[in-house]
């Protein structure tokens, strides 16, 4: 089933300079190296390094990125803060610079209940005037938010789809069979370790940090997926596992700026990292 929001979207780091200002030449570097391979942008994410990012820097990469775009391009961008009203007004600017789909999880400070997740998303949902995607990252925000809960939310109009980084198979497979059917709604997985087990049961996309290094790899098992081809899906699944293990496992805090010093020596960037990392 097509679905308008799909394929491979890389959530791509933020290049700085040694001074810690954005490298704006390495960004167009890389909206060039994603487009190259058909892999769409998604500025911000946790592997962008948003939560330490000053606001100014934030609003410039939103910027440059709206004016990288072209029309095979979709932008994501990543609204995310433990304050309302600023993830409120990061949106209403990214849609403005040309955004086409947000991502947002959930504030990190407070132990939340599960009625305060879905009023903070329905909030969210009535006052975003575009399209996005909720995103579980356990990880980082300490919240798994319950999947009964995202499909109910699932239904609002705003709410397109769903960008889950959590670590559970039994999770998994209960989402791809709650959402592969609905056209209205998409399922971006964001665990590189069940990439091909994903679109072999009816994920929709997939959210690699290591599509920084080679979007290639991922937009290439899609396209194995449609030819029926599962063997060279599997191989591909491998080379990304080999791809993850080059860089991760050293937790966030390492293995981000790990990834940069790799995708240094490729000619893509600096390898520069906002503090506290």
């Amino acid at each position: 089933m097509s679905k308008k929001y799909q394929g491979v979207v890389v959530p791509a780091i933020t290049p700085l300079n040694a001074d810690l200002t954005l490298d704006t030449a390495a960004v167009e570097k890389l909206f060039a190296f994603f487009r190259k391979y058909g892999a769409h942008p998604f500025i911000l994410g946790t592997t962008g390094e948003f939560p330490s990012l000053p606001g100014d820097l934030k609003l410039q990469y939103i910027r440059l990125a709206g004016r990288l775009k072209t029309g095979s391009d979709q932008l994501y961008v990543g609204i995310s803060s433990n304050c309302l009203a600023d993830t409120l007004e990061h949106a209403r600017i990214a849609l403005g610079e040309g955004a086409d789909v947000l991502v947002c999880n959930l504030p990190s400070y407070y132990q939340l209940a599960e009625t305060q997740i879905l009023n903070y998303f329905e909030t969210l949902a009535e006052k975003i005037a575009g399209p996005w995607m909720i995103y579980n990252i356990p990880s980082t925000t300490h919240h798994s938010i319950p999947l009964p809960l995202v499909d109910k939310l699932s239904h609002h109009p705003n709410i397109v789809g769903l960008k889950d980084s959590e670590r559970n198979e039994e999770r998994l497979v209960t989402a791809l069979q709650m959402w592969s059917g609905r056209k209205d709604f998409s399922h971006l997985l964001g665990w590189s370790a069940r990439s091909a087990f994903s679109l072999l049961h009816g994920g929709d996309g997939l959210v690699p940090s290591s599509g920084n290094l080679s979007p290639g790899v991922y937009t290439d098992m899609f396209k194995a997926k449609a030819a029926g081809d599962i063997d060279h899906l599997n191989r591909l699944q491998d080379l990304s596992d080999q791809l993850g293990a080059s860089y991760q496992g050293r937790g966030p805090g390492s293995s981000f700026g790990a990834l940069k010093a790799l995708m240094q020596k490729e000619g893509l960037c600096q390898p520069y990292m906002m503090p506290p990392l």
